[in-house]
């Protein structure tokens, strides 16, 4: 076939992309049969999918025809370097008439004899997605009909990949964030819990979690956080933070100094990440609990005889903002006494300030058991309209006497 496409050949690269007989294969195989096709239809010797990380900001080969080394060997080129970083850094059909070192850091493609390219970005919406690029081992010219082919085709590729991309990162954080969920509280002498979670309703997971884990002494340790953000990274961070601080509780009885600990561990690892993060430390009495808060909503307390209130305890910086001294305080827990963490999702809504949910949070918490609260709590704040961001709540109990 010809190098030039006609009106005929642009028709069968259309239909080979929106071809349903293509639904039943996996993205894989989808995309390896567009690439054949759009090979037989430019009359040219490769053709690849490099798909945009933009974390790691590189380009990684996903899909080849013609030059699948390329997959196989885990190709990957920084955005801005060479053929592929250039389309992807400029956001344009890019034109190669002189393939060597200096133009292209992909040794395959030398190796391989091409001798012209054609790139065109992968953009969806203004996200870029990756880069689409055609090669030749003959020289040859494309013109404006094949650049706007390309095109159309990299266009319909990008939508695909991005709606996989995005139901993979949603089942994998979803996944994620359920293995690091406690999938039973601990049993505890002197004490019960409750909890709930619950996924929000917008697009991807986000990075809430509560923990309770058991320490040296008969001592126990509370946690409720949230990572800024949503989806897989947010999920995966959550973990980290999750792994860390439970190392730190286990190295200090300060819950300032665990957070401490915890907001250099993520300046250095983690430069971005942002988290609010309230930790609680229960002694073997029972009769406590140390809290430091770094930047999250204070914990409502809710003991017998007395009208539920909020725990006056000083909001230090979110973890991964630099502040003061983290501060601990100490609050008494009587026997009876309720103490309920959460994250904003449950009191925060696009219709109501934040202020009348925690209103409506302090007036339903009472000093009952843990079950009961949660039931009450989620039926007067959620009710029968599904959470909009990711919701978890974890309430405590000392014991009566």
């Amino acid at each position: 076939m010809s190098g030039t496409s006609t009106a005929d050949d642009r028709l069968r690269v259309l239909e080979a992309i929106t071809d349903t007989a293509l639904g039943h294969l996996d993205p894989e195989r989808v995309m390896a049969t567009i690439l054949g096709r759009v090979r037989e239809v430019l009359g040219v010797d490769t053709a690849t999918v490099l798909r945009h990380e933009p974390e790691a900001q590189q380009l990684h080969a996903i899909a080849a025809s013609g030059i699948e080394e390329e997959v196989f060997q885990d190709v990957r080129i920084a955005v801005g370097a060479g053929f592929a970083g250039r389309v992807a850094a400029e956001r344009r059909p890019v034109i190669l008439d002189h393939v060597d070192e200096t133009t292209v850091v992909n040794a395959l493609l030398r190796e391989r004899g091409l001798r012209t390219l054609l790139g065109v970005p992968m953009v969806a919406g203004d996200e870029l997605i990756g880069v689409l690029h055609v090669g030749s081992t003959t020289p040859r010219e494309f013109p404006e009909a094949d650049v706007d082919l390309l095109r159309l085709v990299a266009a319909r590729l990008a939508l695909a990949l991005q709606i996989d991309n995005s139901a993979t990162d949603r089942a994998a954080a979803a996944a994620l964030q359920r293995s690091l969920l406690p999938g039973r509280l601990p049993a505890v002498a002197g004490m019960k819990f409750s909890a709930r979670y619950v996924p929000g309703t917008e697009p991807g997971v986000g990075g809430d979690w509560y923990d309770l884990f058991p320490l040296p002494g008969d001592r126990l340790g509370v946690v409720m956080g949230d990572v800024a953000g949503h989806g897989l990274n947010a999920a995966v961070i959550m973990g980290r933070l999750r792994s860390a601080l439970r190392a730190y509780a286990l190295e200090s009885d300060d819950p300032a100094e665990v957070l401490s600990k915890l907001d250099r561990k993520v300046h250095h690892f983690e430069p971005g990440a942002l988290a609010t993060v309230v930790y609680g430390l229960v002694p073997a009495s029972r009769d406590s609990v140390a809290i430091s808060l770094a930047g999250h909503l204070p914990p409502v307390l809710a003991v017998p005889g007395r009208p539920s209130v909020f725990v006056e305890v000083p909001v230090d910086p979110p973890i991964g903002v630099t502040g003061l001294t983290r501060r601990r305080t100490v609050i008494e827990l009587p026997p009876g006494g309720v103490l309920a963490f959460y994250t904003d999702g449950l009191v925060e809504r696009r219709d109501r300030l934040i202020d009348v949910g925690l209103q409506r949070l302090a007036g339903v918490i009472t000093p009952e058991l843990p079950g009961v609260v949660c039931a009450r709590v989620m039926a007067a704040l959620v009710g029968s309209r599904p959470a909009q961001d990711d919701i978890a709540l974890l309430v405590a109990r000392r014991d009566e006497l």
